[in-house]
């Protein structure tokens, strides 16, 4: 409240002593102490009323949300610092390698039989459209010329080259 030191008290109290008197001195002193207590037990109750009515306007809610909005944590910044913590102790010649899980691995089992059934499916459709062209080559061939081979490669393309 007051910045007073103890020679700012010594001097008070000399001067209290010497205006005021030994005989009453005490009194004195027992006066001021009920006074300043008066004064703490009438400045606690005006702070207890002021707390009230705000509690009762709802500030104490309206504080507690702008506390709450304006933490790092609401507003996602602690999970950045995490972030760049991590970042910054990343070492990439230490890379850990992780076994996949359970579930992991059966998405893989099934991508491999996904896989497989399209293979198959263009195998079928490949040797259907082969003989397709057989037979309509064999159709508009005149008869005495020779048949080709499905199974041989067309001419100007890699043997075993099924990709068109």
């Amino acid at each position: 409240m007051f910045d007073l030191g103890w020679t700012e008290l010594l001097l008070i109290g000399i001067v209290a002593l010497i205006v005021v008197g030994p005989k009453d001195l005490p009194g004195m002193f027992r006066t001021l102490g009920r006074f300043t207590g008066k004064m703490k037990n009438m400045a606690r109750e005006f702070q207890r009323a002021m707390n009230d009515a705000a509690d009762e306007a709802g500030m104490k809610d309206v504080a507690k949300d702008l506390k709450s909005a304006t933490s790092a944590k609401s507003m996602g910044l602690d999970k950045l610092n995490e972030a760049a913590d991590k970042f910054e102790k990343w070492d990439p010649s230490k890379a850990v390698k992780r076994e996949p899980g359970p579930a992991t691995a059966a998405m893989t089992e099934e991508r491999a039989e996904q896989a497989k059934k399209i293979r198959e499916n263009a195998a079928k459709t490949a040797e259907a459209r082969k003989a397709a062209e057989a037979a309509a080559a064999a159709e508009s061939a005149p008869a005495d010329a020779p048949v080709p081979d499905p199974s041989a490669p067309k001419p100007g393309s890699a043997a075993g080259d099924d990709s068109k």
